[in-house]
């Protein structure tokens, strides 16, 4: 069986996003931080993660107050339930050390999960972790029509069989699927989040980031109109605006691996706020 991502690797500049994310990713791994308090080096960068992609939906928080809601404080829903779902994907991400990519769900139990996790409690029961079935997206308008119902659901199941049978690297894998839901919105509500969330946990799964500490969230809040500007031409579908939607995503896991690097100083510092 041919593998449908595989031609995205002859795209102009992709072959070297891969590598140049990859080289990053793996000289990040051997900070002396990761020897053995990974796991707090983990747990910061997944806060980093979750106020710069509140950011991206309009909420701005500062990161005390990400901590805050962390240890059982705070009340903004948004930030928490994008907290939560950080919790949750980082709890299917691989232990730091462990050989080969991780088994996770099907792509479908995997998106509900998540979107139960950061709508529950602000979202109407209803449409809580449940695809679209004739209503649009309330969010990412600017990024076209989006399928509904049966075709929503298709394409989701096609694009879980994809991810399970390609062998194309994390990066490509990653970005893919980051831009086919952003294209696809398969939730009412909440898909950004939600897509930033589970795009973070593949590349930690697949073994590109095997820390899990990449904030590439904070590249992409930086400049969100060239991330929402990649978006849209990636789900145009055309060679060009593939191609430049998987280099900018390579762009930004760098990067994250610059704030990663910075958060692995601090925790051996002792300075984390």
């Amino acid at each position: 069986m041919t593998d449908p991502l595989a031609p995205l690797l002859d795209l102009p500049g992709v072959t070297e996003a891969v590598e140049r994310a990859r080289i990053a990713c793996e000289e990040l791994r051997w900070h002396e931080a990761y020897r053995r308090r990974w796991r707090e080096v983990r747990a910061e960068a997944g806060l980093r993660a979750t106020r710069a992609s509140c950011e991206i939906e309009g909420v701005r928080v500062p990161l005390s107050l990400v901590r805050e809601v962390a240890t059982g404080g705070g009340s903004d829903p948004v930030v928490v339930g994008a907290l939560r779902a950080t919790v949750l994907v980082e709890r299917w991400m691989p232990a730091l050390g462990t050989s080969g990519s991780a088994a996770l769900p099907p792509l479908r139990q995997v998106l509900a999960r998540v979107h139960t996790a950061a709508t529950g409690g602000w979202l109407e029961e209803p449409d809580v972790g449940r695809l679209r079935v004739d209503e649009p997206a309330q969010d990412l308008t600017g990024l076209g029509s989006a399928p509904v119902g049966d075709e929503l659901a298709a394409r989701i199941d096609l694009l879980d069989r994809t991810v399970r049978t390609t062998t194309v690297p994390a990066l490509v894998v990653g970005a893919v699927v980051h831009g086919e839901l952003l294209a696809l919105r398969p939730f009412l509500a909440a898909n950004g989040l939600v897509t930033r969330a589970v795009a973070r946990l593949l590349l930690t799964a697949r073994g590109l980031d095997p820390t899990g500490s990449v904030v590439a969230e904070s590249a992409w809040a930086a400049a969100l109109n060239p991330y929402l500007g990649g978006a849209a031409g990636f789900a145009t579908g055309t060679p060009d605006g593939v191609a430049a939607w998987v280099r900018g995503y390579g762009e930004a896991v760098v990067r994250g691996v610059t704030e990663a690097r910075g958060v692995a100083d601090a925790v051996l510092a002792g300075s984390l706020g």
